[in-house]
């Protein structure tokens, strides 16, 4: 029993996170928990019993703003998730069982967004847009559903032909019912793992606009903007990059594992 208990805390430990990650997003608001108050005696104090991640160029707390960029992230997570698979598996299952023209029309839309990085094209689209959560969300949304389409087209493709579908559209069941009802339930379980790498590379996505200035503005705490306000004091106060890298790195480190694990979950080829 004793050997066990580690190798069931490590797999326990990324559900752990990303469960921490989900309640400091949605409960901060019934927390007492003060990111914006100003205090100019603890400037860049480090941590301590009253400030357990210290406090920035402000005086503001590190650990009130790092629970208040947990809901920034976990929202964009999963509304760039939300807003890019709805979008992209319509796109690419209608795309697969129209075939013909349409089909084509939406494998060269696809081929011309692979063409460019992805992130680039975030950041063009977060600067015409301007900087906000909303327009962030859009914006890596706008580029996030490529991969659910072509993922969604190839999953239809191998199974419009198969005896059921066959057998519905033979009855006289329409394209949108033959859809929903005999083809994205079976390919949801690819959709739904895929989906989970998204949340992760979102995540990455708007800290990084938010590195730049193109996500949420100030007073708004975002882990990306943590870190860019933090870089100018690494050598003084390396809390103040240190303290959203690592929440970064566990929430982005645990979502990919609980991916790799549903994945190996949902696999019927994978052996029992």
């Amino acid at each position: 029993m004793r050997m066990r208990m580690p190798g069931r805390f490590m797999r326990q430990l990324p559900l752990a996170i990303v469960l921490i990650w989900a309640v400091a997003a949605v409960a901060h608001p019934l927390l007492s928990l003060a990111p914006d108050r100003i205090a100019l005696a603890q400037i860049l104090a480090p941590p301590s019993w009253t400030l357990p991640l210290g406090a920035d160029d402000l005086g503001r707390p590190v650990l009130d703003r790092l629970v208040v960029g947990a809901r920034t992230s976990f929202l964009v997570g999963l509304g760039v998730v939300a807003v890019s698979l709805s979008l992209g598996a319509l796109i690419g299952a209608m795309a697969g069982l129209s075939g013909g023209w349409v089909d084509l029309l939406v494998v060269r839309l696809i081929d011309v967004f692979l063409a460019f990085p992805g992130i680039l094209l975030a950041i063009a689209l977060a600067g015409i847009l301007g900087p906000g959560l909303g327009n962030v969300i859009i914006a890596l949304a706008a580029v996030g559903w490529v991969g659910y389409a072509r993922l969604a087209r190839a999953q239809v493709l191998s199974l419009k032909q198969r005896e059921h579908v066959l057998a519905a559209r033979a009855l006289g069941a329409r394209a949108p019912r033959v859809l929903m009802r005999h083809l994205l339930p079976l390919a949801a379980a690819p959709l739904i793992v895929e989906a989970t790498f998204g949340i992760a590379a979102a995540v990455i996505a708007e800290a990084g606009l938010s590195f730049l200035g193109l996500g949420v503005q100030p007073p708004a705490a975002s882990w990306g903007s943590m870190i860019r306000d933090g870089v100018a004091y690494m050598l003084v106060a390396p809390h103040l990059v240190l303290a959203p890298g690592v929440a970064m790195l566990l929430v982005v480190l645990a979502v990919n594992l609980l991916g790799d694990r549903l994945r190996d979950r949902l696999d019927v080829r994978a052996e029992r």
